[in-house]
């Protein structure tokens, strides 16, 4: 773009129209600049003017003119077909995109040197400080857990914080930034804040020391009364109606609104926050708070579920609040829970009422946690068979609301993983362990601050046995589909792993499941400065997750020679159809039970409070035209298609391994 001076009379016309400039020679224009559209501004610094040729279409259908009224401009430079009026203090030190428009705003500037965000520390998991994530605009939830919880690698912290902060001064800058076809409306105090591309600010009450990192693809929405300090917004992520937040990062496409209020807290991708309040929060992919009375403080959650009233507390110290808590994924609470930290709940975890002890079910998962008077009652593996289980893990894929094709996070949804299924294999030893010690006589077993009934241990380990014998089952069938084989050789050929990599324990780093050998290599390299900046991290993140079904593989086939006792040199034809013919009665019993557990929902007792005024009959009727008919749900007609589905995809399997000779 070409500018050029003012000539003198398009200075004579600015002064007409009641314009003034500290010094008119500091002003340059594009060459096609008119002066028709500029009044009763104020100018002084360093100003470019693009040109003002195009209308904004504002919603209703009034149509405004671009051009500058009714402002004061200082250090400024405006690309073309920009709307700026009404601004009741000053716009300072910015760069403005094309068709920006900005009204009736306090004030706009930049103030000295800034990162606008970026480098700012957050003191997650611990409010007094020693987790703290140093934030900046790419940061990933699967970074955020290394720099976390690795602070027994003080050298990997120290270069991790080292990356971060060298990102963060590269962002360093005396002048602001404002993207193109950025709207900034009815708002108030806006200082040191980068805003992205597609931008919309409207009614915001104060904005400081923070990056809109909104574009074209996802933009970001801010709305009424929101107030931000020290903070970073990801791209899609909406914060509406006099939400507050200190020293927080927003991740992609999250949501939050209704006067929710966190500090020094992290929330990554698909997120939603309402009413509630977050302290210290690191809250990974689809944690979820709706209710006006739920405090999430000092605890890591995903997929997450919280429910009204929802409580933590880390009051059991002297020295200061150092306790922590962590909710694995996919856990949910009840109304009026609470949890005692420090305590560690394992994955897809139920948890009702008040725990008053701590507690660590990390190796139980899909367990409910019961309180039954002021103790804990524990039940292993109860949540296989809910249907709210299955609905939560239909639903997560479908509720990713990222656009944006640029993804920080990478997250996998899988319900049954090598990082599920490990800890069922865990699970079953030490409930088994607990029979031999105790004797299968007992009424009740303690597990870490826990209670075990005698009912509940026996049944834990049936479910844990159908769980592992679906994931296993599925997993071998899955293999095979993709080969083509006529001889026994030929099955032992495709059943050998692409790669030796996750033999060892996996782990949930942040919303990816990846074996822990990876996570070690990854910590080494960037140890011994192999890898020094955040954008290796993350494409190591972002491979391991795009190979995730061959790691897996590797792992399940390790499993499934200990767990049916073959050997992948004698493996036969015939012992694949006797585990097909395993997981085909763990997949139907798991579904029926789950379709049992979905008929609950239609009970008579559930049609309570529905035909109010009617009868039996009528109370019938309106039920159903609200719920609708059991055998017509949505849900339940998904069960059963999976049943019909599985059943005819293990026939077809076995059929083509009876054909081997």
């Amino acid at each position: 773009m070409t500018h050029r001076p003012l000539t003198a009379h398009e200075i004579d016309i600015l002064k007409s129209q009641g314009c003034k400039a500290d010094n008119w020679d500091n002003i340059s224009v594009h060459n096609d600049f008119t002066t028709d559209y500029i009044n009763y501004v104020t100018f002084s610094g360093n100003i470019k003017l693009g040109v003002f040729k195009e209308e904004f279409t504002l919603p209703g259908g009034l149509k405004k003119h671009s051009g500058i009224h009714h402002a004061c401009l200082h250090n400024c430079e405006l690309g073309d077909n920009v709307l700026i009026e009404g601004i009741q203090n000053y716009i300072a030190n910015y760069r403005i995109g094309n068709s920006v428009r900005i009204q009736n705003i306090h004030h706009l500037y930049v103030d000295g040197l800034t990162s606008f965000g970026n480098g700012v520390e957050v003191s997650v998991l611990n409010e007094t400080g020693g987790r703290e994530v140093i934030i900046y605009d790419k940061l990933s939830a699967h970074f955020a857990y290394i720099l976390s919880f690795y602070r027994h690698r003080p050298t990997l912290t120290k270069k991790l914080q080292d990356m971060v902060r060298a990102y963060a001064q590269a962002q360093t800058s005396d002048m602001g930034s404002i993207g193109n076809n950025v709207t900034i409306v009815n708002a108030g105090a806006i200082k040191n804040v980068r805003i992205g591309d597609h931008a919309v600010i409207e009614g915001a009450r104060h904005l400081e020391n923070g990056s809109i990192n909104s574009n074209s693809h996802d933009p970001v929405h801010i709305g009424y009364s929101v107030m931000a300090n020290d903070f970073i917004i990801c791209s899609g992520s909406h914060v509406e109606d006099g939400t507050m937040l200190t020293r927080c990062f927003v991740g992609q496409a999250c949501q939050l609104g209704h006067t929710y209020s966190a500090s020094d807290s992290l929330f990554f991708s698909n997120c939603q926050g309402e009413n509630g309040e977050a302290c210290a929060l690191f809250a990974g992919p689809y944690t979820v708070t709706h209710h006006k009375s739920t405090l999430l403080i000092a605890g890591m959650f995903s997929f997450m579920n919280a429910g009204s009233g929802s409580n933590q507390s880390n009051h059991m110290y002297k020295l200061g609040p150092i306790h922590q808590g962590i909710v694995e994924r996919g856990g949910k609470t009840t109304s009026d829970s609470y949890i005692l930290w420090p305590s560690r709940i394992g994955a897809f975890s139920l948890i009702m009422g008040r725990h008053y002890h701590n507690t660590d079910t990390s190796n139980m998962p899909f367990s409910y946690l019961i309180e039954d008077k002021n103790e804990t009652v524990l039940v292993p593996g109860v949540n296989l068979r809910s249907v709210g289980t299955i609905r939560d893990a239909q639903k997560f894929p479908k509720r990713d609301k990222r656009k944006d094709p640029d993804k920080l996070d990478q997250i996998n949804f899988n319900l049954l993983s090598p990082y599920t299924v490990q800890k069922m294999f865990k699970a079953t030893e030490i409930l088994k362990d607990m029979l031999d010690t105790c004797g299968e006589a007992s009424d009740f077993y303690s597990y870490k601050g826990c209670r075990i009934k005698n009912s509940s241990l026996n049944k834990g380990l049936k479910l844990y046995d159908m769980a592992i014998n679906k994931f296993l089952g599925n997993s071998i069938i899955s293999r095979l589909s993709n080969c083509t084989f006529s001889s026994n050789e030929d099955i032992r050929h495709c059943l050998k792993p692409d790669t030796n990599v996750g033999l060892s324990v996996w782990s949930d780093i942040g919303g990816v499941l990846i074996p822990r050998s990876e996570v070690d290599i990854l910590i080494a390299n960037i140890e011994s400065d192999n890898i020094t900046t955040v954008e290796e991290i993350s494409n190591v993140f972002k491979t391991l997750h795009e190979n995730y079904y061959s790691l897996e593989w590797t792992w399940a086939w390790d499993k499934i020679q200990q767990y049916y006792g073959l050997s992948p040199d004698t493996i036969t034809a015939d012992d694949i159809t006797d585990i097909v013919d395993r997981w085909l009665k763990a997949v139907i019993d798991l579904d029926k039970m789950i379709y049992d557990d979905a008929r609950k929902e239609f009970s008579l007792s559930s049609q309570t409070g529905f035909g109010v005024d009617g009868d039996r009959y009528q109370k019938r009727i309106d039920f159903e035209q609200v719920r609708g008919v059991f055998e017509e749900n949505a849900f339940v007609e998904t069960v059963l298609k999976h049943i019909d589905t599985k059943t005819r995809l293990g026939n077809d399997m076995k059929e083509k391994l009876s054909k081997v000779k």
